[in-house]
């Protein structure tokens, strides 16, 4: 034990009278570690985010939503025109809708229709812009939504449309940032509501708000849809001003459901009663044999006007999981190059050393080391070497991975597998890449290394 000792220490000491040498060598390994550890905090954060948007859209949900006029805006006109020569005309998005999906498919478990407008929202003086949403006690189930305090909607007020509220955090902090708000009244354009309840903050990313179409939950007040289509607005019902400002629009009848189909600019308002649907499946395996169902039926709703678009949130999201996956993999072998690269470079380096320390090997073995006693002093200057690049390189990874976060706004999570992983290779390539230039060492002629000059 005391003989190994004694050669650890004389290869420290050969390994700190070439400092500048050693650290040159080490870098290679320096690099790939940090790369190593920043590549896969990257990934670990994609990941999270991912698990994280899956919660905010909710579990096997289905989004119906009115499909964009901009999108295939040249063709949808050539067809629309077609089918309302042959006399077809959609009621669009409708609560009818809701509840036929709800009523006739099977796999379906819950159906959260919401009617959203922008409005100004007023309380004691203090205003502030925000969104008004009608929607059902399924929406919060269908989004994992919890109440910071106050209730949710009772019977009588779904089904009656009662003038009450629940008001998302951000609202609450800047409309009652020092009072109680259940109870007080918030005026949102020309209704007064009065609040029954403060939602859980919850957080959403802009980009899932633009790619899915959820909503940013803390900054809306919500309200029971009846109460919204009674009180603020129902585009399904037909006015009398609407019929004579609409030159020669159309009343179109569906299962007692009215909407106006206008020849002027007001066509997009009177089209969609509701903004969406999101319908939550009981099983995970029937969402796209449900998907296709609703397709089917609300074509014919719709008298075959592709006037809307089913999006699957958890199909999109495990489509981005495996972009990310595969660019993560990319990235990870791209890192790893450079823990190769820097294990070459100790290789070189040590086989240079070899050769310069020639004479001193053969001195060592004269005096009655063994060629054990060489290859371990060279192995062991190469696995410093390594370990120590290695140390520095987490070090270095640790401070990439925050700055990342910080300079770039991408969520980095470092585990310790990542760390353990990357330096386990480090010692690992020290010990494979040390072993020939200690080999070769160990396996010179006393004789002509004393010669040599």
């Amino acid at each position: 034990m005391e003989r190994k000792l004694y050669i650890l220490a004389i290869a420290l000491e050969a390994v700190f009278a070439n400092k500048f040498r050693s650290m040159l060598t080490a870098l290679g390994i320096i690099f790939g570690v940090a790369a190593v550890i920043a590549m896969m905090a990257i990934g670990n954060g994609a990941q999270q985010e991912i698990l994280d948007q899956m919660k905010l859209v909710g579990v096997n949900n289905i989004i119906i939503m009115p499909k964009s006029e901009s999108k295939n805006q040249e063709d949808s006109e050539k067809e629309e025109k077609g089918k309302q020569a042959a006399g077809k005309f959609s009621p669009g998005l409708s609560l009818k809708d809701a509840e036929s999906i709800k009523l006739i498919i099977p796999s379906v478990a819950k159906v959260s229709p919401e009617v959203v407008y922008e409005s100004q929202i007023m309380a004691e003086g203090v205003s502030a812009f925000g969104k008004v949403s009608g929607v059902t006690p399924d929406f919060f189930d269908v989004f994992n939504l919890t109440l910071e305090r106050g209730e949710m909607f009772n019977d009588e007020q779904l089904k009656y449309g009662k003038a009450v509220c629940i008001l998302g955090s951000g609202l609450k902090a800047k409309l009652f940032p020092n009072k109680d708000p259940i109870g007080q009244y918030v005026k949102c354009g020309n209704v007064w509501l009065k609040v029954t309840g403060v939602l859980d903050n919850r957080s959403v990313s802009s980009n899932l708000t633009e790619n899915l179409g959820i909503s940013d939950y803390n900054n809306q007040v919500y309200a029971p849809i009846q109460t919204i289509l009674l009180r603020y607005r129902d585009r399904s019902v037909v006015t009398t001003a609407m019929i004579r400002g609409g030159g020669g629009g159309t009343v179109v009848m569906d299962g007692g459901m009215m909407s106006f189909s206008s020849g002027g600019g007001s066509e997009e308002d009177a089209s969609n009663q509701i903004d969406k649907i999101v319908v939550q499946v009981k099983e995970t395996i029937q969402i796209n044999q449900t998907s296709e169902v609703i397709q089917r039926m609300l074509t014919r709703r719709h008298a075959g006007v592709d006037d809307f678009e089913i999006k699957v949130p958890e199909l999109l999201l495990k489509q981005e999981q495996r972009t990310k996956d595969i660019f993560n993999i990319v990235l990870g072998a791209i890192a790893s190059i450079s823990l190769i690269v820097g294990g070459i470079g100790i290789m070189n380096i040590m086989l240079a050393s070899v050769m310069e320390r020639t004479k001193e090997i053969g001195i060592r073995m004269a005096t009655g080391a063994t060629r054990r006693d060489v290859v371990f002093q060279f192995l062991s200057e190469a696995t410093m070497i390594s370990i120590s690049g290695g140390i520095i390189g987490i070090f270095l990874g640790l401070t990439l991975a925050r700055l990342i976060t910080e300079l770039t706004g991408i969520l980095t999570i470092v585990s310790a597998s990542s760390i353990i992983i990357s330096f386990g290779v480090s010692a690992t390539v020290g010990i494979l890449f040390g072993y020939m230039p200690a080999k070769k060492a160990a396996m010179q002629d006393p004789v002509s290394s004393l010669r040599y000059e």
